[in-house]
């Protein structure tokens, strides 16, 4: 277990646990702000991973259903309706009724007539790019549902102050991973891409890692108590395919690949935001410095982590364990003498 002085070291924990030869540290970037809130992202992590489904919820006035990360669900979609920020309106695009921005492909398709379909007769309508493509040409994006009525619309067409903000939530597959840490048996082990899986054939049951995680991830299932989460598909990516719930992303809001090219593509991200009048833009979960060393699924949000269930400033929760034993032993050392020489005074 690396002490205090060694939390901000190296972004690839993977050498530390044992792979010298280590391929690049992947992981996910989550662009909340081209999230959509389908939950095919849910829907396809279930049918790989074989997740049981934990019955229908829907929360009370939530479209969530999930409602949280659990053993039974290693995704979840959090739907947050709330007021925009004071100065986040903006004019509206051509085309566009007045609301909440939308992208320049959601302005056409909503001027577009049912019969214009900007082709000849007979030919098809061209592909829209995606989103992805229309991130690297910079081009400013919807925030929050797309579509030809932005989000935050009423039914009469009267103006509305709310708007919607998605986050597709997962395991952070962190840096310095507590979990880890705690796991009497090793069940929870670091891989070669630098995540964090659990094996549930030699899981105990004990339930160390589930208050030891700072995001609250790791849970138990009621019928056999052992402990499951993300393991951001590693039967995939060691085949070299996508994690399931990246591939069904419609939006590309999830993003796979080398943490390092992710992260330098969401710092783009970030300032094109900026840069089209959403300074609230902002990333979360990036920073090799912070609490937890950097995670390996971090998000681009557009609001403080606390709006949608994030902890602003989380520590791995055993940062402290190396210096409170070396506390703990100097303390024992230091009764072992007094008593010897009290023992040694009373023989006098």
């Amino acid at each position: 277990m690396p002490d205090a002085a060694h939390w901000s070291a190296a972004v690839d924990p993977a050498p530390d646990a044992g792979y010298p030869d280590a391929p690049p540290r992947m992981g996910f970037f989550t662009d909340t702000s081209v999230c959509i809130g389908c939950k095919a992202c849910e829907v396809a992590c279930k049918e790989w991973n074989a997740v049981p489904q934990q019955g229908l919820d829907l929360l009370g006035m939530s479209y969530d259903n999930t409602g949280a990360l659990s053993a039974n669900s290693w995704r979840h979609v959090a739907f947050i309706e709330q007021a925009r920020p004071a100065g986040g309106h903006q004019p509206a695009l051509a085309g566009t009724p007045a609301g909440p921005p939308a992208s320049p492909t959601s302005a056409a398709i909503a001027a577009r007539s049912p019969v214009d379909t900007g082709t000849r007769p007979g030919t098809p309508p061209a592909p829209e790019p995606s989103a992805a493509a229309r991130m690297a040409l910079g081009e400013p994006e919807f925030l929050g549902m797309p579509g030809s009525v932005p989000p935050g619309r009423q039914r009469g067409g009267d103006r509305s102050d709310l708007r919607w903000l998605m986050l597709s939530d997962v395991c952070k597959h962190c840096t310095h991973a507590a979990c880890l840490d705690v796991c009497p048996t090793g069940s929870l082990f670091r891989t070669e891409f630098g995540t964090v899986v659990v094996q549930q054939d030699i899981c105990n049951g004990c339930g160390y890692c589930i208050p030891a995680c700072p995001y609250g991830v790791i849970d138990q299932r009621r019928d056999d108590g052992r402990a499951w989460k993300c393991t951001l598909c590693y039967d995939r990516i060691g085949a070299n395919l996508t994690p399931a719930c990246a591939q069904a992303c419609p939006t590309e809001s999830i993003q796979y690949g080398p943490l390092d090219e992710l992260r330098q593509r969401a710092r783009s991200r970030v300032e094109r935001l900026h840069l089209a009048g959403t300074p609230e833009a902002r990333l979360y979960g990036h920073d090799p410095a912070d609490g937890v060393g950097g995670d390996g699924a971090f998000f681009l949000l557009l609001d403080e982590p606390e709006v949608y269930g994030l902890p602003p400033d989380p520590v791995v929760t055993t940062r402290d364990l190396p210096l409170m034993w070396r506390h703990a032993a100097v303390a024992g050392l230091t009764m072992i003498a007094a008593v010897v020489v009290a023992f040694v005074g009373h023989r006098r």
